[in-house]
């Protein structure tokens, strides 16, 4: 396995991995690889024939106040489990090489898309996101990507972006992987403490009572939310940031589920926020 830090040297090698045939797989990360990631991986080693991972914790993704200085960072132990699941190539560039000339003036917008839900509770954040990956895009090239659906906003807005752009990347959403007790697998799970962890179960149970109302044929959001919303609140140490049924491609809320929507949820346990999401049945 290879390991570069530089856009230079890690364009290159893909250049030269499609000049000789070879399809590339690329997976997007900010390392503390859990299962989640490494699921990725595994789709990517057995769909391409070169496997590209990044790892670069993203600064202009993280707002004032937010996590950066205490995201979870293990490089030594992600490089060998990126090598035992058969990656080529793993491009790790520090915030200097990605930003060279210091916060980039030209960003990329991502509209209305970027301003709900996530982007209302954290403004800014879909544009780091949307500027990082759109050059992570430029350095590796033509490419199947693929990205985890718990962060399914994000995945709405790369989506919308690569149309929008017409980048030669395509984009592939992963299922969500979770803990024995339907938490998603997330890097800030490491930050949990014990009873916080057991906690944090009830994001997965308020979403799998919308799917079973949804199935049941309920199909009025706002029902579906409030039941979200009591069993989350219902949970003492969570603190409920948002809970909402979404159109699956717009993330705008909707009123009746008409066509596939997505329950989605955010909340804070101690210091430490997540999110969590299940697609809804259409009867």
């Amino acid at each position: 396995m290879e390991v570069t830090r530089t856009v230079a040297e890690a364009r290159k090698a893909c250049d030269a991995a499609r000049s000789a045939g070879r399809s590339v797989g690329f997976v997007p990360t900010m390392g503390a690889f859990h299962q989640g990631h490494l699921s990725l991986m595994r789709r990517a080693r057995g769909e391409r024939d070169t496997v590209v991972v990044s790892i670069f914790v993203n600064p202009l993704q993280f707002g004032p106040g937010e996590d950066l200085a205490r995201y979870p960072r293990d490089e030594d132990r992600d490089l060998a489990a990126a090598e035992e699941l058969g990656v080529d190539l793993v491009f790790a560039p520090s915030v200097e090489e990605m930003y060279p000339g210091g916060e980039p003036e030209v960003t990329v917008d991502p509209g209305p898309l970027g301003d709900r839900l996530e982007g209302a509770s954290r403004p800014g954040h879909f544009r780091g996101v949307a500027t990082v990956v759109a050059k992570l895009f430029h350095v590796i090239g033509p490419s199947r990507t693929s990205f985890g659906e718990k962060d399914a906003q994000q995945l709405a807005v790369i989506r919308r972006m690569v149309l929008d752009l017409a980048y030669q990347v395509e984009v592939v959403g992963c299922p969500i992987v979770r803990e024995r007790g339907g938490l998603a697998m997330s890097s800030r799970n490491a930050s949990l403490t014990p009873e916080q962890r057991d906690a944090a179960g009830c994001l997965f149970l308020a979403l799998s009572e919308a799917a079973q109302m949804a199935r049941s044929g309920e199909g009025d959001g706002a029902k579906l939310v409030a039941a979200m919303a009591r069993e989350i609140g219902a949970t003492s140490q969570a603190r409920l940031d948002y809970a909402a049924v979404v159109d699956e491609e717009t993330f705008q809320e909707v009123r009746e589920i008409t066509r596939p929507a997505r329950a989605v949820v955010a909340a804070r346990f101690g210091d430490t926020r997540l999110i969590d999401n299940l697609l809804l049945p259409v009867l």
